[in-house]
């Protein structure tokens, strides 16, 4: 009988010490997601690049024309600059405005207002910086990468794996090596190469959710 009140006692102050780290559980993820849209805080950068002609390639490139319709035939460009944590990303952590000078100012590199805008408000205003400062920033990693000679201005499609386009870029940058590179895909296609950066812009490890997305052969369009 003494065991049976002991076990009776025991699963009492269980159930009670559950019921009372159930609130406090969920005010620790609150509190966490309020934290994720606060400008500055965030682990690292992922330097997202991506493959133009794939982009001009699909219905959404129909209406770009500072992109795709140019004189000037784009290879990689500048998706964006992502504040990152090691798991997740925050986003949209101000209101700050973007002047039409930082914009205009982006668009060799960035070719297409609407994106750097969106890159702004959606991932910029999580950087903590100012427009200028953030944009800046931007530029210095984009051009920190150097781009393997075949990817700069092939005249014709070309294919290749996703093991080839992490050799070909640490190849071309000796200090990133394919811990720091992922490969994306729309189908069989090419679209992007992220690159991740620590916050001086410094290669570094991705983290676990930035990984891969394509599936065996790659087929890499053209710059037409």
């Amino acid at each position: 009988m003494v065991a049976k009140v002991a076990r009776g006692s025991i699963l009492v102050v269980v159930l009670a010490a559950l019921f009372l780290a159930g609130p406090a559980e969920a005010k620790h993820k609150k509190k966490h997601h309020k934290q994720a849209s606060v400008p500055g805080s965030f682990d690292y950068y992922v330097l997202s690049l991506s493959w133009s002609p794939e982009h001009c390639a699909e219905p959404a490139g129909g209406s770009d024309k500072t992109q795709c319709k140019s004189s000037r035939k784009f290879a990689f460009v500048l998706h964006g600059l992502w504040p990152q944590f090691d798991s997740g990303f925050p986003q949209s952590c101000s209101n700050v405005a973007l002047s039409d000078k930082t914009r205009d100012a982006m668009l060799d590199i960035m070719p297409s207002p609407k994106l750097i805008e969106h890159e702004w408000s959606k991932h910029g205003t999580c950087s903590g910086l100012a427009p200028d400062a953030y944009f800046a920033n931007a530029r210095a990693a984009f051009t920190s990468v150097k781009i393997p000679t075949s990817y700069r201005d092939p005249t014709t499609a070309f294919q290749t794996n996703v093991g080839k386009v992490e050799q070909d870029f640490a190849g071309a940058n000796p200090d990133l090596d394919s811990s720091k590179i992922a490969v994306l895909c729309r189908g069989k296609f090419l679209q992007e190469v992220r690159v991740c950066l620590d916050k001086d812009l410094h290669p570094r490890s991705c983290g676990d959710d930035v990984n891969d997305g394509c599936g065996g052969a790659i087929v890499v369009r053209p710059v037409k």
